[in-house]
């Protein structure tokens, strides 16, 4: 889309967020009529007073009569769902639905590198970032990552790269984007409850690359059988990575990572740990070698790049313990990858809302687990999980925090202690950031540091 496509048009804001605060003003900027839609009651702060003094109007309601035919788009909260009354109102009234991505592209015309995936997005999205800026290149990074695309756009340069992590929540009201450079990580099934079947959950992955040309660039993980179907579908120049097979564009021997048929530096040099961090890594040395990357500068980054905070974050090491964070692991698929990146007596601490899930289907990963300590809504299938696996040393308690010192007693010199929860943290905590925050806090104030 373009810019000239929001003037003078009429445009609900649908959530009243981060992202929709910046769609707001970004909308404003480029000279639309401008309502913003919010179920809780605004906080009137500097950005509410100064968009309602510039015309924009603000309803505190979220019922579906609100949408009429005079709107000309919705711009939507990624995280509201499209069963929403409202959505499916704009929906039967032909109104197209896009998120704040979508407003934001339209006056970008620089360099578009977007990431996607299930896991590893901001992970490899950080990396690439990294050795774009140790190349003395100029990249701004936006999106799922944390910073709304608005809030950057529209003070970006021609010769800038903006690199976005995308969500499929992002990509499904992004129907027109078309990165220079595209990647995926990985797909598994994932926010089913959301996108009603793991079918239309690849769909909306699939929108990162569904407009490229065959001057573009699409990334993907060889390991994934997606992949071989996003290849067959995709007009973009395809480029695969695999951490398992030999042959492709990026991928590892024994001893060495390697890209483009050019050594990287030897594995034991990267400072990052885990099977899926060397993934995560290898789709962003692919990503960096196509956006013209020198190698010195990849080495530069790998052998400095400790982790991203809250995914498998290393926090500190005490009388030869090592703790780690990974309060963003809020799915089996995460926690699986997490235990399975040591192979040292570890401490595992796990629980948070249950959202029905199989914890079972890890028994084969806790092989170098020596005790377990649960908490939260899922505290009692960590523990039924924890007896499968033939664990003896098993604790409940009642948050991360009263976890923490319990991890301190129980671990010796050598081992691990690994928060890593398998579940979202919303039935104790506001957010996994909170929650690695105050595991972390616990972990300091016993130990007196």
């Amino acid at each position: 889309m373009k810019a000239s496509d929001f003037e003078n048009k009429k445009i609900l804001v649908f959530g009243w967020a981060r992202s929709g605060k910046a769609a707001a003003q970004r909308l404003y900027e480029l000279g639309a009529k401008v309502t913003v839609v919010n179920r809780d009651d605004f906080e009137k702060d500097k950005d509410y007073l100064s968009l309602e003094k510039n015309g924009v109007v603000f309803i505190n309601h979220d019922a579906a009569d609100i949408v009429d035919d005079s709107f000309q788009y919705i711009v939507k909260n990624p995280g509201i769902n499209y069963q929403h009354p409202i959505i499916k109102q704009a929906e039967k009234l032909n109104i197209p639905i896009i998120t704040e991505v979508t407003v934001a592209l339209s006056t970008f015309k620089g360099r578009l590198i977007g990431v996607t995936g299930s896991n590893g997005k901001t992970t490899t999205v950080s990396l690439i970032r990294d050795m774009l800026q140790a190349d003395g290149q100029s990249v701004v990074t936006a999106g799922n990552i944390g910073t709304p695309v608005c809030e950057v756009a529209g003070q970006l340069r021609k010769d800038d790269t903006l690199l976005l992590e995308l969500s499929s929540f992002q990509l499904l009201g992004t129907p027109d984007i078309q990165p220079d450079i595209a990647a995926v990580t990985n797909i598994f099934a994932s926010h089913l409850n959301y996108h009603g079947s793991r079918e239309n959950y690849v769909k909306a992955k699939f929108q990162i690359t569904k407009h490229q040309l065959a001057t573009q660039h699409l990334v993907l993980n060889a390991d994934i059988a997606d992949s071989q179907r996003f290849a067959q579908d995709t007009q973009a120049a395809v480029t695969m990575f695999s951490r398992q097979q030999s042959g492709y564009y990026a991928g590892a021997d024994q001893d060495n990572l390697l890209v483009d048929n050019q050594i990287v530096m030897p594995l034991d040099n990267i400072k990052l740990v885990g099977p899926h961090n060397l993934e995560n890594i290898l789709a962003a040395v692919s990503v960096a070698k196509l956006a013209g990357v020198k190698i010195e500068s990849m080495r530069q980054v790998l052998s400095q790049f400790g982790g991203v905070k809250y995914r498998l974050e290393f926090v500190f090491s005490h009388n030869g313990i090592k703790f780690y964070d990974d309060s963003k692991a809020t799915d089996i698929e995460a926690t699986q990858q997490a235990l399975n990146s040591f192979d040292v007596p570890t401490v595992w601490l796990a629980g948070g809302l249950d959202r029905g899930d199989d914890l079972t289907r890890m028994k084969d990963n806790l092989k170098h687990v020596k005790s377990v300590i649960a908490f939260g809504e899922t505290a009692d299938k960590v523990v039924s999980l924890a007896k499968i696996a033939g664990i003896q040393n098993i604790t409940v308690t009642e948050n991360v925090m009263t976890a923490a010192p319990i991890a301190i007693a129980q671990a010796k010199a050598g081992d691990v202690v690994l928060l890593s929860p398998a579940a979202a943290s919303w039935d104790q905590y506001r957010s996994f950031e909170e929650r690695g925050d105050l595991f972390v806090k616990a972990l300091e104030a016993t130990l007196n540091i």
